[in-house]
This record gives C-alpha cells, sequence and structure tokens, in this order.
C-alpha cells in the first residue's frame, strides 16, 4: 500500500516536481498550498489515530506560505503533529532555517534543488524510518518508566561521576528531590546516608558500585535522611551499569523504607525478652544477663547478688478480688521494684508472683541483704488498687557470686531454697542461703503439694 505524503507547497510548479520524484516510489501525495488546509489535515489525521493508526506517513513542507512563514511555519506543524516525521524544502538561500527546524524537530530538510526520484524517496523513507523507531524508543522508555513508578521500591541511577541521572516516584518520595532538581546533581547531596547508633555519614554504595564493579549492599543499621530532615531505616542494593562494550557508566540502586519492618522486629525481639504484664525482663532475658554479669564479676574479681522474691499470700487477691485487681498489684510491686534498683542492676519477673533481682555489684552478703531490707520497707506501704489499699509482704531468699554458687542455674536454684525458708520462718522478711540449712528445702514443698499464700487486705 502506498504511504501518504502530505505537501504544503503554494508553488504549483514545485508540486509537480514532487510529484514526478515520487511517481515509482510507492508514495501518494496530497497536496495543499497553504498551512491552515494542511493543519486541518493534520487535525483529521490526529483523530484517526486515537483510534488506529492515522494514514500521513510525512510532511513535506516549504516554510515559505501565503499565511505563515519561516520558522514559525515548521513550530506550527510539529505542535500539530508531533508524532509524524516533517522534512522540510528549503532553497539555498534559507538553509539557515531548514537546520533550525532540524534542531528543533524536523528529521532533515532538502534543498528544492535536489528533488531528484533517488534523493526525495530516499529522505522520505529515512525520516518514517526515524520517526517509527523514535516512537518505539519513547514507547519502551514510558513502558519502563511505568514499571519504575509502579513497584514499592525506590530507583535512582548516577553516571560515571556520580551524578543524579534518574529518580523514580518512590526514591523521590523518600529522598525529598524531585527527579528534575535531582538531575545532575551529586548523589551523595541527594541520597544522605549515616549509621543509626554513631551518626557518622556512610560510605556511598553507588561510589563502591562503580569503583569495585560489582553488586553492593548497605551497611546495617544505616537511616536515609530526607531533604527536610526527616529520618527513614532503609535497606539497599547498588550495582554497576555497563555499556554494551562492558564498562562501566554508571550505577543504579534499589533502595526501600524498612522503618515499619525493622521496629517490629525490636517489638517482637522485646515481647520475647519481657514479660507482657509488667514489661520486666523474662526468666529468658534474666539469665543472659546474668551469665554475662558473672562473666563480668570473674574477670574483676568482684562480687554479685540474686534476690529471689515471691509475695506472700497473693493468691488469696485473685480469689477475693479477680485477676484484673492481682495483675494490677503485680504492676504496682513492678514498680516499687525498679525503683529499689540502680540502673545497672535488672528486676526481673519469673512468672506468676515470682521476681528476681539481680544486684550487679555487692561487696559482701550484708550489701545484698541491705538491699532486700529495702525493698520489704518499700513493699510494705499500702497499693492503692481501685478502692483497694492491698497490704503486702514478701519473702526473699539472698545468695551471692562466687560464694553460694559459680553459674546461674545454681545461683537461682539457691536462693530460691533461701527465699522458701524465710516463708517457714514466719514471711515478711529474707534469708541468705545456708548450704545444710536450706538442703532439705525441695523435699519440704513437695510435701506441701504447692503454696497456699494469702494477703492481708485492709
Amino acid at each position: 500500500m502506498a504511504q501518504i505524503i502530505l505537501l504544503i507547497q503554494d508553488d504549483p510548479a514545485g508540486a509537480r516536481v514532487v510529484r514526478d520524484a515520487l511517481t515509482s516510489a510507492d508514495f501518494d501525495v496530497e497536496w495543499v498550498r497553504q498551512l491552515r488546509p494542511g493543519l486541518e489535515r493534520l487535525a483529521a489525521d490526529a483523530g484517526q489515530r486515537m483510534e488506529a493508526e492515522g494514514d500521513i506517513a510525512a510532511v513535506l513542507v516549504d516554510l515559505d506560505l501565503p499565511d505563515c512563514r519561516g520558522i514559525a511555519t515548521f513550530d506550527r506543524l510539529h505542535h500539530a503533529a508531533p508524532h509524524v516525521g516533517i522534512l522540510v524544502l528549503s532553497d539555498a538561500s534559507d538553509e539557515e532555517i531548514g537546520k533550525l527546524a532540524v534542531q528543533r524537530g524536523a528529521q532533515d530538510y532538502l534543498l528544492k534543488t535536489r528533488l531528484d526520484g533517488y534523493l526525495l524517496p530516499k529522505a522520505l523513507r529515512s525520516t518514517i524510518e526515524r520517526v517509527a523507531i523514535a516512537e518505539a524508543l519513547y514507547e519502551e522508555r514510558e513502558r519502563a518508566q511505568v514499571t519504575l513508578n509502579s513497584i514499592g521500591d525506590a530507583v535512582a541511577s548516577t553516571d560515571l561521576q556520580g551524578r543524579v541521572t534518574y529518580l523514580n516516584v518512590v526514591a523521590e518520595r523518600m529522598t525529598g528531590w524531585s527527579r528534575e532538581e535531582a538531575a545532575g546533581i551529586p548523589f551523595d547531596t541527594v541520597f544522605r546516608i549515616v549509621d543509626a547508633a554513631t551518626r557518622k555519614v556512610a560510605a556511598s554504595p553507588m561510589a563502591l558500585a562503580i569503583r569495585e564493579n560489582t553488586t553492593v549492599g548497605l551497611n546495617p543499621n544505616c537511616v536515609l535522611v530526607r531533604r527536610d530532615g526527616v529520618e527513614a531505616a532503609i535497606e539497599d542494593s547498588a550495582a554497576p551499569i555497563h555499556d554494551r562494550r562492558g564498562r562501566v557508566t554508571g550505577a543504579v540502586m534499589v533502595f526501600r523504607d524498612v522503618s515499619e519492618a525493622r521496629a517490629l522486629a525490636r517489638q517482637m525481639s522485646h515481647l520475647a525478652q519481657h514479660d507482657s504484664l509488667t514489661d520486666l525482663p523474662n526468666r529468658a532475658l534474666l539469665k543472659d544477663r546474668l551469665t554475662q554479669a558473672i562473666a563480668l564479676a570473674h574477670r574483676r574479681g568482684t562480687k554479685l547478688a540474686v534476690l529471689f522474691l515471691d509475695i506472700d499470700r497473693f493468691k488469696s487477691v485473685n480469689d477475693s478480688l479477680g485477676h484484673d485487681i492481682g495483675d494490677r498489684l503485680l504492676q504496682s510491686v513492678a514498680g516499687r521494684l525498679l525503683s529499689c534498683v540502680r540502673s545497672s542492676d535488672t528486676v526481673s519477673r519469673q512468672g506468676g508472683d515470682e521476681f528476681v533481682i539481680l544486684l550487679s555489684e555487692v561487696t559482701d552478703a550484708r550489701d545484698a541483704g541491705l538491699g532486700a531490707e529495702k525493698i520489704l520497707a518499700a513493699l510494705g506501704a499500702p497499693h492503692r488498687i481501685d478502692r483497694h489499699d492491698l497490704q503486702v509482704t514478701a519473702s526473699i531468699g539472698v545468695v551471692t557470686y562466687p560464694d553460694d554458687g559459680a553459674d546461674v542455674e545454681t545461683l537461682l536454684k539457691h536462693a530460691d531454697r533461701a527465699m522458701y525458708r524465710a516463708k517457714d520462718d514466719g514471711r515478711n522478711g529474707y534469708r541468705c542461703f545456708k548450704p545444710g540449712v536450706d538442703a532439705h528445702a525441695i523435699e519440704r514443698r513437695a510435701l506441701d503439694g504447692g503454696r497456699r499464700d494469702a494477703v492481708a487486705l485492709s
């Protein structure tokens, strides 16, 4: 099928030359003498393109027309039909205008004196082919742009000198820079990353990817500082960009906001190591801290103490006032225990009404005893829970490292035995571990069939 060429030229003789040159070249020429009918024909063609494909393959135009002259002619044509190739006809005296038209988007220009049956068809075919290639590249670029803007990760690229060449919409949002603003700016200016702990500026993964010619990742615990100062924890991966010869021409990086994921991980880690009711360290975290404290005391040649505390007669609170009051009483006890120790010490809930206190530095058992007395006095003041004033006492067993044990399990076992002796001796007091006296504590507990604790209410 012959391709339609729209010829816009006022000179009939020139139009005949064009028709003669294209007679045997599978082109049909539609000729108009002014710009206005040419624009109307292109508008109709554009309407056809909205539904399917337009039928005008290219425009051949003389810029010197009765209703428009010079470069303005081309500008109006190009604005009306940006997807149609335009080949400009020029006199030798107006060749500079032809060159200017090419700079503004024309595919080429031809001198009117060279319109023969070989050169003109060849120029038109080249014009049509270049427009088709440009359209294909544009569509491919648009598809890539839509894809990059549709994914949830941020994407950025740089040239070999580390200047920004591209940001997708997620990268714009995370950095606070628009793609237009960031273009040509050093990447480290747009992508500011610091170590969350030390606040030191982190090494640029893009520069490292280019330098090492390999895929690299960002160091853990880094945060991205947005243009307005807002910070977000991120993870990323940067890789070099190569040309067809394998030479590095830049780098591309994919990064994502992991603030919520890290916060959730921290929360899950906290929940795994803390009591859900009191938020105190649980049994697992206590053992870990006690293990570290023992190792430190061993290296320094110092002592530490462990206090095993059980609330006296706690069961009656749940039985008489309900578990909600009992839980709030445990929270009150936890708060008072924390007020009695140093920040370097640990208060842990073991479960039920049992607590363990780690005093990381003591001189001897007497220091631990003073700590126990302080705790008993603090717990003894009434606990106001709703309309109830609850009077609480506790029994405490005290051990010291290394005198009463050299490992975690031994210390906890001996502290528990000493605490049980405190209960046997009347409750509301503390006892230091004595190997001979406490040896039969486990047997007594088994015979008891479990504790029957009660709390005095007032």
